[in-house]
């Protein structure tokens, strides 16, 4: 959305086995992956420590230690190896480089900071991070409820250039703040596992991103709490396909998009399943941009409870609670399609209807929507009325408001969806479906049902009605 601050974390190339656990570290993999059984992985029960103040680490949080800290990290032989952060320290550092079979172990009570100053840093733009793991195994962070954070953010990135089979396992109780830029990058990685991950940015930084996973494949992100300026969770596809990505039981909020497909999408996207998600307070919730030729297909999205609003149209969205959307994002792009998805058991309270909108070349197709309780009411001062296409074609478009909004699909089923709308502002909505039979085909409607409330004082409209 705009020109990216540097510095976050980089977990970079790899196979990535991460030791969070001295005896045993067994590998977690997508409920749709299609890869060999769950292995485990016996690690030494003797571990190698060193300690960053043992190298010259002041911890004072004005000087900065990352000599003392690549120093410790280079000095380790033997994996496991921990590099021990002693409680009570600030340590200032710029971009650290870890090895394999190297861990963080950042002690209660101690902090990781990244420095402010750019000059710090590597020249590369794409190796602005605090922490930096490249063509790297069996690495990662352990904290006992300490914090990394930074000046201008903190940055993790993973990179597995080489695509071995590896684990990585981002700590328990895990706890990220003001990261710069996005914050957690997974790229070309296979079977990643994160949970238990806090992650706290700017409601009002652009590229404040919470987690991108980039042409990887069987990663699993559970328990996870993120509350940031730009997209919270963000696969992509950029040098290759992007399969079986499962997210679960996570809190959302976000001044973009809660979730979302693209908008890189060179390459294919499949067998993806979000589940048990709460998105409070967002600008979209569930979107695909797809730009770029790549294809989307098998991905299913359940018992969601959305709640979006809008904020200043700068911001990519719309207030939409579901938003599926390809087309080209300039002369030079292909037409990337969209099919099979399901969206079940989905709850919305919202200021914006839901818009779905294919490609004249590319058409949405097979998507369901069961078991869907909407409910719109205008609560902010904000403008509305227009439709989103960005980035790239149309643009911000003038629409007018409705349930759902259809544009070039083939294929669509709508079964018990209950759509409820304020009386207060009629004026703001015009009718539930909102389509040109030229371009939508194939509609099928079981149940679907549209209704006016009454706002009483107090209401906010978001109370939950029963599904039927």
């Amino acid at each position: 959305m705009a020109t990216a601050l540097p510095l976050p974390l980089l977990i970079q190339s790899l196979t990535v086995t991460v030791v969070f656990f001295p005896i045993l570290l067994t590998l977690l993999q997508s409920i749709s992956a299609t890869s060999s059984a769950t292995t485990t992985i016996e690690l030494p029960h003797h571990l190698s420590r060193l300690s960053v103040t043992d190298f010259g680490a002041t911890g004072d949080g004005v000087t900065y230690d990352t000599c003392a800290i690549q120093s410790a990290i280079d000095s380790c032989c033997a994996a496991p190896c921990y590099v021990t952060f002693p409680r009570g320290g600030t340590y200032l550092t710029a971009t650290i480089r870890l090895k394999s079979g190297v861990v963080l172990d950042i002690e209660e009570g101690a902090t990781l900071l990244g420095g402010p100053r750019l000059q710090d840093y590597p020249t590369e733009q794409r190796r602005w991070y605090v922490v930096l793991a490249e063509n790297a195994s069996d690495v990662g962070d352990h904290r006992r409820r300490s914090r990394r954070r930074s000046g201008l953010g903190v940055r993790e990135e993973i990179r597995s250039k080489e695509e071995r089979d590896g684990q990585l396992e981002l700590d328990r109780r895990l706890s990220r703040r003001r990261p710069a830029y996005w914050c957690l990058h997974i790229v070309r990685c296979e079977s990643i596992t994160i949970q238990d991950v806090s992650i706290y940015g700017d409601f009002n930084t652009p590229n404040n991103d919470g987690i991108d996973i980039e042409d990887s494949n069987n990663t699993v992100i559970t328990r996870c709490h993120i509350d940031t300026g730009d997209d919270a969770i963000c696969p992509k596809t950029s040098t290759g396909p992007l399969y079986n990505l499962t997210v679960t039981n996570c809190w959302i909020r976000t001044k973009s998009s809660a979730i979302k497909l693209g908008s890189a999408s060179w390459f294919d996207f499949k067998g993806l399943v979000f589940d048990n998600i709460t998105i409070s307070d967002s600008h979209r919730g569930l979107g695909f941009q797809i730009r770029d030729g790549g294809n989307v297909s098998d991905v299913i999205f359940s018992n969601i409870n959305i709640s979006t609003r809008y904020y200043h149209q700068s911001w990519w969205g719309r207030a939409e609670p579901i938003y599926v959307t390809t087309c080209p994002r300039d002369s030079y792009s292909k037409e990337g399609s969209i099919s099979n998805l399901l969206f079940v058991n989905i709850t919305a309270n919202s200021e914006n209807g839901v818009f779905l909108s294919g490609s004249k070349g590319a058409l949405l197709s097979d998507l369901r929507f069961i078991n869907l309780n909407l409910t719109y009411r205008r609560r902010t001062n904000n403008a509305g009325g227009l439709a989103d296409y960005r980035p790239g074609c149309q643009g911000l478009v003038n629409h007018s408001t409705a349930g759902f909004i259809l544009e070039n699909i083939n294929g669509l089923v709508f079964e018990n969806v209950y759509m409820r709308w304020s009386d207060d502002q009629l004026t703001q909505w015009n009718n539930p479906l909102d389509f040109r039979s030229s371009t939508v085909n194939n509609i099928s409607l079981l149940n679907f049902r549209s209704s006016l409330y009454t706002v009483k004082e107090g209401d906010m409209g978001l109370g939950i009605l029963p599904f039927f």
